[in-house]
């Protein structure tokens, strides 16, 4: 297949490194549209940034400036795909808005300018049983991706490695793991940042993966968090140590914070995110079997070669930072 062009959005979190390294590496040309200060916080400068990228042409701009979209993202210039990694960074509702929903469908239209006639998003296996306001917003964007007549592939991956990394360094410490309940209320099946980048950059080509929401995994067969935590400790040569807490924590947190921020916007925001920390502590990320109204992990396609213990293993011996931005549980 010939090189394409690609306008990549949502390029500087883990993922979207991943998926320009396999981008590039397929030979397609490569354009990603980042903010001048990218990365957590806004902690990268222009020249930072560019240096994750390599073998991508970096452009700044603003994402949600349509002016800016056409002037410093596309500049007149045609592209075949666009590939999307981008995500609100909290999942607070109005973040959730702007970003999941707004900024998808305002890139969505400029690009069908642009000639742009295929589509790889990167979506959200939770979205199968949706709760929250990003799960809304994502759904939203999704329906009008599908409704667009572009050729589309919406990746819907299972938990990713960093999002199971909260713990590592406290058990490291000599602490115990903490778990809702007896940590087996759930199951994932992880996958690697390079494994869900190898993945996005294969739709470009597959046409069994056209017109399509896909869900996957990682290799191997699901785990709870338990599990993780019996993992973490068999690396290090230690009896496992678990601290159970109650999801009725969760509740009184939610429910608490769901009343001060009545008063005050900043509160109520954080009842959100604890919404979502319940949704994760109470929701596999796993398919789910609609007619059995149950999570299935045998239907669900595993993807890749680098496991949970590769990922445990490299972060325990420094060989691996985990960077885990806004979306830190504990």
């Amino acid at each position: 297949m010939p090189a394409r062009r690609v306008f990549v959005i949502g390029a500087t979190g883990t993922i979207g490194q991943a998926a320009v390294r396999a981008l590039v590496r397929s030979g397609h040309l490569v354009v990603c549209f980042v903010r001048a200060k990218a990365g957590v916080g806004g902690k990268l400068a222009a020249v930072d940034t560019a240096r994750l990228l390599p073998g991508a042409t970096v452009r700044f701009g603003d994402v949600t400036d349509a002016e800016s979209l056409v002037r410093d993202g596309f500049c007149g210039e045609p592209f075949d795909v666009v590939v999307s990694c981008l995500a609100s960074r909290t999942g607070a509702p109005e973040d959730a808005l702007a970003i999941d929903y707004q900024a998808h469908r305002q890139v969505l239209q400029l690009a069908q300018q642009a000639g742009v006639r295929q589509w790889v998003l990167l979506s959200a296996l939770c979205l199968q049983k949706p709760r929250l306001a990003f799960q809304f917003a994502k759904l939203n964007f999704e329906k009008l991706l599908v409704e667009s007549g572009l050729t589309y592939s919406i990746v819907r991956p299972t938990a990713f490695f960093k999002s199971l990394s909260g713990q590592v360094k406290r058990v490291k410490q000599g602490k115990p793991f903490l778990v809702f309940g007896e940590g087996r209320l759930t199951a994932c099946k992880p996958i690697s940042d390079d494994d869900v980048g190898d993945y996005l950059a294969g739709c470009l080509n597959d046409e069994s993966r056209h017109n399509r929401v896909l869900p996957i995994g990682g290799p191997g067969d699901a785990i709870s968090p338990r599990q993780q935590g019996e993992l973490l400790f068999a690396l290090l040569g230690r009896k496992p140590r678990f601290q159970q807490v109650p999801l009725r924590v969760l509740d009184i947190v939610i429910a608490l914070l769901s009343q001060l921020g009545r008063l005050m916007p900043a509160l109520a925001a954080k009842a959100e995110l604890a919404r979502i920390g319940r949704y994760y502590a109470t929701e596999s990320m796993l398919v789910w079997d609609s007619r059995q109204g149950r999570y299935d992990a045998t239907a669900t396609p595993s993807f890749g070669t680098r496991t949970l213990v590769d990922h445990y293993r490299d972060l325990l011996s420094g060989a691996q930072a985990s960077e885990r931005g806004d979306h830190t549980v504990f």
